[in-house]
């Protein structure tokens, strides 16, 4: 069986950005959710999934990870709302609390 891995955005209601991967995007997101790792994050309650992608190859996510952290943000923005045009929630209801 592969493993699967993410690249994701994570967002506040004021549409500040957070660029990150995982091979784990449920406890990922969890953590984001619930501020349980201090630092930028947390400090800007970035805790809303508002773009993921996927892959099988560990090296092709770290170099799309390093690619969109290099794009500006006007682009960024542009992916999120390609798929997710009114930035919602992808990971509303995942978690009972």
């Amino acid at each position: 069986m592969q493993k699967t891995y993410f690249v994701y955005v994570m967002a506040n209601r004021s549409r500040m950005t957070y660029i990150g991967s995982t091979s784990d995007l449920n406890a990922r997101v969890y953590q984001h959710k619930h501020g349980t790792t201090p630092g930028f994050t947390s400090k800007y309650r970035l805790n809303r999934l508002v773009y993921f992608e996927s892959t099988t190859d560990a090296r092709a996510m770290v170099a799309r990870e390093r690619e969109l952290k290099g794009w500006r943000r006007e682009k960024k923005v542009a992916l999120i709302e390609s798929l997710n045009p009114t930035w919602e929630d992808l990971s509303a209801g995942w978690y009972d609390d």
